[in-house]
C-alpha cells in the first residue's frame, strides 16, 4: 500500500473507478466518454484540493488524454509530455486513479511523469522544451528496430519558445516520416505567454477564417472516418486542404500542419488522431484548450492554479500564511532598488508570478523583461545589457539555471560581466521532487572563476545582500534563496553590513565550530543549544559567502575547535562543506570536518521535514557526527 501524507481515500466516480488500464478506456461506449471526462475533472478538483498540485494544466487536457488513450496503445505507443506536469490524467487512465490522492505526497505519485513509476511513462520530465527531441529519439529508435508503433509528443505553445524545441523541429523531417506532435495551445505556460511565437499562434486561432476552418475540420474528419482506406489515397491530399490552415512556420520545417481544432471536442479528437496515425509523414496537430476548464476559479486565475498548494473547493482560496516568502521579499526589494537606480532592470524566463517579478512588472514595466521559457537566451540577454552599464537582475529557479550554465561560464564569468544571478528555490523543493530541487547550484558555480556566491540566513540579511549586489559592478554575483519564507530576523531586524567575502562570528567556543549556511543556520543554532547542554563550548558562524569563503574566520574557528560541522541545503558532493574541507587542507589545518547536507543521489519528493529526517539533515544527526570527535 502506498504511504503518503494524505490518508483520506481518493474521490473517484464510477466510470473512473473502473479504469485499471488504457484498455478499459477503449472498452467504454462512446457515449460514456463525456461522463468520464466529467468524473476526471471532479477527481482532480476534489483530490488536489487536499494535496495541491498542477490543477489548471490537467483540467485543460482531459479530453486530449482520453482521446489519445482511445486511439493509441501504451506502453507500445509512446506519449512524451513536455514538462509532464499535465500528466495527472494520463496517470489516472493507466491504473493509478486509486492513488491520485497521494500525488506529490511522500511515497505517493510523483507530480511529473516518472519512468520508474509506470511502464506507461516512457519519459520523465520536469523542465520545458524536452518533448520533441526525446520523442524524436524514440521514433528514430523505433525505425532502427523496425517496430510498428507510434510516438506522440505533446507540448504546450510556451514550449515552442525553448531552444531545444526549435532544434528538434529542424531535425524531424530528416529523421523520420512517422511522428505526431500535438501543439496544445492555451496561451499560458505558468504565466501568460509572451513574444513573437506566442503572437503567431494567437494569430492562427484569431484569424478571420478560423471559425470556418474549425467547422471544416469537423466535417473533414467525419468524411475521412466514413471512407475505406483504399479510396482515400487520391482524395486525402486535396481534402486535407480544408483542415490545413496556412502555416509557414511548420511547412518550412517539412512538417504537415493540421488545425487549429477544438481540444475539448472528444469525438473530433478521436477521429483526428485515428486519421493522423495512418499518415506516413511527420505532422503537427494544433489544438485549442482552456487551462483550468471546468473549474471557475482556475479559469479566472490560470497563473495561480498552474500549480498550488491545498485550496478550498468552493472558491479556490488558499491560506496566505503569515510571513512573506523569499520570492516576495526579492520582488519587492528589487523593485524598490530599481526606483532609486534607473540602471536596474529585471529579467525572467516566463516566471513573473513564481519569482514575484510581477511586482516589478506592474510598477516599472519599461524595465521588466519576460523572455519566455528561454533560460540560455535570458543569460545572454543579461550579458548584453551588462556590457552597456545596465544592472540586470536575472531571476531563475536554481534547477532551471542549470540550462544557462554554458552562458554563465563562457559569456558572463569569462567576460567578468556584472550580471546578478538570483536563484529562487535554492535548496529542497519538497513536493515538486527531484526535477525541481535546487540542490546543485553551489556545485556548478563553485568552480567558475570570478563568481561571487551568497546565501542569507534571514529576511533582513537577504535584503542587505540584494542591496549590496545592486551596487557591485566589478563582476558577476549570485544569490540562492529558498522556496517559501526565510526563518530568522524579520525584514526590519538588524543586520551587520555586507562586506565582500566576510562572514559573521555569532558565538565563539573551543570545542566545536558550527557553520550554518543560509536556511540551515537555524539547524546549526539548535545543534549549538543541544551541545551546550552537554557542557561543550561551541562557535557558531554565519558564512554568508559561499564563494569567496571568509578564510580568516574559517581558519580561526577551526584552529580553536576539535571538530567543525557544516550545514547546507545542497548535495554534499562538491558543496559548501567541500569548499571548507579543501581550504583547511590547503592551509595545513587538520581539524576534522563533519557535514550535514543531501546525499549523492536524486532526492525523492515529499514534505521537507520528512525528507530531512530520512536523509539525516537533523540536529540529532549532527550531534551524533560531532560526538565522534569530542
Amino acid at each position: 500500500m502506498t504511504i503518503s501524507d494524505s490518508s483520506e481515500p481518493p474521490h473517484l466516480g464510477p466510470l473512473l473507478s473502473g479504469i485499471q488500464s488504457p484498455e478499459d478506456v477503449k472498452a467504454l461506449d462512446e457515449k460514456d466518454l463525456p461522463k468520464l471526462a466529467d468524473e476526471i475533472r471532479e477527481a482532480l478538483i476534489t483530490n488536489l484540493s487536499r494535496t495541491g498540485g498542477h490543477l489548471g494544466p490537467n483540467l485543460g487536457v482531459v479530453e486530449l488524454t482520453i482521446a489519445l488513450h482511445r486511439v493509441f496503445s501504451t506502453p507500445a505507443d509512446k506519449f512524451v509530455f513536455d514538462v509532464a506536469h499535465q500528466g495527472y490524467v494520463h496517470k489516472m487512465l493507466t491504473g493509478r486513479a486509486d492513488r491520485i490522492h497521494t500525488i506529490r505526497q511522500y511515497q505517493g505519485l510523483n507530480g511529473f511523469l516518472l519512468r520508474t513509476e509506470s511502464e506507461h511513462d516512457c519519459y520523465g520530465a520536469g523542465h520545458a522544451g524536452t518533448a520533441l527531441s526525446a520523442a524524436l529519439g524514440m521514433a528514430a529508435a523505433r525505425d532502427q528496430l523496425k517496430e510498428d508503433s507510434h510516438v506522440v509528443a505533446l507540448a504546450g505553445d510556451a514550449a515552442f519558445t525553448c531552444g531545444p524545441t526549435l532544434e528538434a523541429l529542424n531535425n524531424i523531417a530528416e529523421t523520420t516520416n512517422k511522428f505526431i506532435v500535438v501543439l496544445n495551445d492555451n496561451e499560458w505556460s505558468i504565466d501568460k505567454n509572451v513574444g513573437a511565437i506566442a503572437r503567431y499562434f494567437n494569430a492562427l486561432q484569431t484569424h478571420s477564417t478560423y471559425s470556418s476552418v474549425r467547422n471544416k475540420a469537423a466535417e473533414f474528419v467525419e468524411w475521412i472516418a466514413g471512407k475505406a482506406a483504399r479510396n482515400l489515397a487520391h482524395k486525402v491530399e486535396e481534402s486535407a486542404k480544408h483542415l490545413l490552415f496556412p502555416n509557414v512556420l511548420f511547412e518550412k520545417f517539412g512538417i504537415r500542419y493540421f488545425g487549429p481544432i477544438d481540444g475539448h471536442d472528444l469525438p473530433l479528437l478521436v477521429k483526428t488522431f485515428d486519421y493522423l496515425r495512418k499518415l506516413d509523414e511527420p505532422v503537427v496537430l494544433h489544438i485549442i484548450t482552456e487551462k483550468g476548464r471546468g473549474y471557475q476559479p482556475a479559469l479566472e486565475n490560470p497563473g495561480k492554479f498552474h500549480g498550488l498548494g491545498a485550496y478550498k473547493i468552493e472558491d479556490g482560496s488558499t491560506d496566505g500564511g503569515g510571513k512573506p516568502t523569499a520570492s516576495e521579499i526579492f520582488g519587492r526589494t528589487v523593485t524598490d532598488l530599481a526606483k532609486e537606480d534607473g540602471k536596474i532592470v529585471a529579467i525572467t524566463p516566463a516566471m513573473p508570478g513564481g519569482s514575484k517579478l510581477d511586482i516589478f512588472k506592474k510598477e516599472l514595466p519599461e524595465r521588466y523583461f519576460d523572455v519566455g521559457i528561454a533560460e540560455e537566451h535570458a543569460a545572454l540577454f543579461a550579458s548584453g545589457l551588462a556590457t552597456r552599464g545596465i544592472r540586470p537582475f536575472l531571476s531563475i529557479y536554481s534547477t532551471f539555471m542549470q540550462r544557462a550554465y554554458d552562458m554563465i561560464v563562457h559569456d558572463i564569468a569569462l567576460q567578468d560581466l556584472p550580471v546578478r544571478l538570483c536563484m529562487d528555490r535554492g535548496g529542497l523543493s519538497g513536493d515538486d521532487g527531484p526535477t525541481h530541487h535546487g540542490l546543485f547550484d553551489i556545485g556548478y558555480l563553485r568552480p567558475v572563476p570570478g563568481i561571487i556566491h551568497m546565501q542569507p540566513k534571514d529576511e533582513a540579511e537577504f535584503v542587505a545582500m540584494l542591496k549590496w549586489m545592486a551596487a557591485y559592478d566589478d563582476g558577476p554575483t549570485a544569490i540562492r534563496y529558498p522556496r517559501g519564507p526565510i526563518a530568522g530576523k524579520p525584514l526590519d531586524g538588524p543586520c551587520a553590513p555586507i562586506e565582500l567575502g566576510k562572514g559573521e562570528l555569532i558565538a565563539e567556543g573551543t570545542d566545536v565550530a558550527l557553520i550554518g549556511l543560509g536556511t540551515m543556520f537555524e539547524m546549526a543554532e539548535k545543534t549549538k543549544a543541544v551541545l551546550e547542554e552537554r557542557g561543550l563550548s561551541v562557535s557558531l558562524v554565519n558564512p554568508r559567502f559561499i564563494k569567496p569563503l571568509d578564510t580568516d574566520l574559517l581558519e580561526k574557528v577551526a584552529c580553536n575547535a576539535k571538530v567543525v560541522c557544516t550545514f547546507e541545503d545542497h548535495v554534499l558532493m562538491n558543496g559548501f562543506g567541500c569548499g571548507v574541507i579543501e581550504h583547511l587542507h590547503d592551509a595545513g589545518i587538520d581539524t576534522p570536518v563533519e557535514r550535514i547536507g543531501w546525499p549523492d543521489q536524486f532526492v525523492e519528493h515529499g514534505r521537507i521535514d520528512i525528507l530531512r529526517k530520512l536523509h539525516g539533515l537533523t540536529v540529532e544527526s549532527a550531534v551524533e557526527k560531532i560526538g565522534r570527535h569530542v
